[in-house]
């Protein structure tokens, strides 16, 4: 219910903004407006945005493709504090995503980005984190990738598309999102990684 919930608020606020380009510049991510006229609300109102339908939908496809995968490990593990450590875990990855670029271009008023991917990449790896064996399918492949190497892929795309830095899409985000997703599950449970370990041991 959780993740179709963050689906939901997702489009409606990316619908909005598709229609309405004075409230997609209010609420994207703008370091130099967070900094110098105090619009802290950008750190976190960016990932309701999108540059598009098929950014939007790359991103709520990925979402919920592993969301659920964690939220149940989630609840074998913690019960009902499952739901909160879930959403301690998309909303960091909202705003830890941004703190290297809020860094980086806090005196470039021309800098802006859109996107939940940094939410998405933290969700995306505490799932490979815990559920290594998992796998994505997509319409266009006929056969189902391995979360590890679809990982992978997603952060050498990332990196990519961060050096072009061409269509406002927060692409440094996914690893920073990445190392947040990361970091947070195995302070919820160091056994995580222990066990992440011996996968990719026995697997190798």
């Amino acid at each position: 219910m959780l993740i179709y919930l963050i689906i939901i608020i997702t489009v409606l606020i990316s619908f909005l903004c598709f229609n309405d380009r004075s409230l997609h510049e209010k609420l994207r991510f703008n370091a130099f407006d967070i900094k110098h006229n105090r619009q802290g609300w950008r750190f976190f109102t960016y990932a309701f945005v999108h540059a598009d339908w098929i950014h939007l939908f790359v991103n709520m496809y990925v979402l919920y493709s592993f969301g659920d995968i964690v939220l149940q490990i989630f609840g074998y593990h913690f019960g009902y504090q499952a739901t909160i450590y879930f959403l301690v875990l998309y909303v960091g990855g909202i705003l830890f995503s941004t703190l290297v670029d809020f860094g980086k271009h806090k005196e470039n008023a021309f800098y802006s980005a859109v996107g939940a991917s940094g939410a998405v990449s933290a969700v995306v790896f505490s799932s490979i984190l815990i559920y290594p064996q998992g796998t994505i399918y997509f319409f266009f492949i006929p056969f189902p990738i391995p979360s590890v190497v679809f990982g992978i892929l997603y952060l050498v795309y990332s990196a990519y598309m961060s050096k072009k830095g061409k269509d406002n899409i927060g692409h440094s985000a996914h690893f920073w999102g990445a190392i947040f997703g990361i970091v947070f599950t195995i302070a919820l449970k160091p056994a995580f990684a222990t066990k992440f370990i011996e996968y990719i041991i026995n697997y190798f």
